[in-house]
């Protein structure tokens, strides 16, 4: 007997078309999507699109992640998201040292491109609303535990606590899980995915006075420099009648209230006059899990670990790998009949380590040569007021691609960074690592 499972349904419950995971004339495939952000909403839509019967679980349906909320460009169209849910189109950005030098990072913005910047509860929820739309069935409650199936062909049974009023624990069988439940992920836990380093995002939503808001209205802010952050950044960024101001850090995690200050102080009297309204925290993961595919269970979005080093960007990456797990698991049932750990690394991972694991790494190794301390950072903020530079980040981040290079441009940068690292006193065998794979790209 199946039944129906949604906000309504019976205290317990659990789906159980068949004890074989492989495909039956007339059933569709079953999956588990725990975790309701842009990975999981992405997922789940993209299944249940398919046909497949979804269940997309939520432990805090009207919670949000603490989190800056600037997408690239590209994000909007391939992600159909309404232009009326974008707070603030950033047209400048400007980025400040140690020392207070500034660097005007907009320049070379495109014509007529900007930064979009959403609240997090905003797009989340727009998102779940989509994967309902397109036929998945919410389930708002907390995962407690996965149990793995005996044999290829047996389901996970995925436990949970309802958090609908007058429900209990609940039970769903399923052919397969998508974990996109956070860097604390329990999915990942439950399979044995491996652990990560990760960073503490701390953050405060300030409303200020009309004339400060008004100074942020198309500008955002990132300041860096160890009284900040000691290995990441602080910022300052415009949402519909506040403005998001936090910081983050892996090294100094029990100083992440001190490092608060020093971002509130660096913006000083651009903020004075503000009003808290919301204080947030939340761990964000610094690189990707060991495992990402275990079984018939695939990690997408923080769970994964795709939020890169020196940008933290990772909203993004989040539906994009909620989007390519979901195609890849109903590819894989409709051309087999089954869904497999062998084609979820073929039809997934490799899939995404095709496009984006360059990316990665080259963002890694900008952190590593950088962020080491506060000579590196003064000569990134150096570096972050040449036009060629702007120009290449740019073409990057709005549209999520690594762009090659111009010879001579290539050339004439490399000469200013080693100029720019002499000077701050940096420089190192990481400078000629940060070529190499530039030049791979």
């Amino acid at each position: 007997m199946v039944a129906a499972a949604s906000c309504h349904s019976p205290a317990r419950f659990a789906i159980s078309c068949s004890a074989a995971s492989s495909s039956a004339p007339g059933r569709p495939l079953r999956v588990a999507v725990v975790g309701g952000g842009p990975a999981g909403a992405s997922a789940a839509e993209a299944l249940a699109s398919s046909g497949a019967r979804t269940f997309l679980l939520e432990r805090s349906p009207a919670g949000a992640k603490p989190c800056g909320g600037a997408i690239p460009l590209c994000m909007l169209d391939e992600f159909a998201i309404p232009r009326d849910l974008v707070d603030r189109r950033v047209t400048r950005m400007r980025v400040l040292s140690p020392s207070n030098l500034a660097a005007d990072f907009s320049r070379a913005l495109p014509p007529g491109a900007h930064i979009p910047m959403l609240r997090r509860e905003v797009l989340d929820s727009f998102l779940r609303r989509r994967a309902a739309d397109a036929g998945a069935e919410l389930v708002p409650g907390l995962v407690t535990s996965l149990s793995l199936p005996a044999g290829p062909a047996d389901p996970y049974r995925v436990h949970y606590i309802s958090s609908a009023e007058g429900q209990g624990r609940g039970v769903l069988e399923v052919d397969a899980v998508v974990g996109a439940d956070g860097a604390n992920s329990r999915v990942a836990r439950e399979v044995g995915a491996g652990g990560y380093s990760t960073a503490i995002a701390f953050q405060e939503r300030i409303r200020l006075p009309d004339a400060a808001m008004a100074y942020y209205d198309d500008l955002a802010e990132v300041y860096v420099g160890g009284d900040v952050s000691p290995d990441f950044y602080g910022w300052v960024f415009p949402k519909c009648d506040h403005v998001a101001v936090g910081t983050g850090t892996v090294a100094a995690k029990p100083e992440i209230k001190r490092l608060q200050s020093g971002i509130r102080a660096r913006a000083g009297p651009k903020i004075a006059g503000g009003r808290v309204v919301k204080v947030e925290a939340h761990p964000v993961p610094e690189h990707p899990r060991p495992r990402r595919v275990v079984g018939r269970v695939a990690l997408v979005g923080d769970a994964a670990g795709y939020v890169t080093r020196c940008s933290g960007e990772g909203i993004y990456f989040a539906a994009k790998s909620g989007r390519l797990c979901g195609q890849a698991m109903a590819e894989e049932w409709a051309r087999t009949g089954a869904v497999t750990e062998a084609g979820l690394r073929r039809g997934y991972l490799r899939r995404w380590d095709d496009e984006f694991l360059l990316m990665f790494r080259f963002l890694d190794l900008l952190q590593r040569v950088f962020y080491g301390g506060n000579a590196g950072r003064e000569a990134l903020v150096e570096m972050c007021a040449d036009e060629y530079v702007q120009r290449r980040t740019f073409e990057s981040y709005l549209y999520k691609r690594m762009v090659p290079g111009e010879p001579w441009g290539d050339l004439r940068l490399l000469w200013r960074t080693v100029a720019s690292m002499v000077r701050c006193g940096v420089i190192g065998r990481e400078v000629m690592r940060l070529r190499r794979l530039e030049l791979q790209a």
